[in-house]
């Protein structure tokens, strides 16, 4: 039995996010050596990156 179109491939979960997550961001920013680790940060008001996949 075939599936119907509407459900789409497998693989389709892999498709790139336009969004991060706090902990990917602070990733980010680490590279970029724009975080250091230790100071005193908010939790809100992060500054915003580029998403590269």
């Amino acid at each position: 039995m075939s599936r119907h179109q509407s459900f789409g491939k497998s693989s389709k979960g892999e498709k790139k996010r336009n969004v991060l997550k706090r902990f990917e961001r602070i990733d980010v920013l680490r590279r970029l050596g724009r975080w250091k680790d230790g100071e005193d940060r908010k939790v809100t008001g992060l500054p915003k990156t580029r998403v590269v996949a």
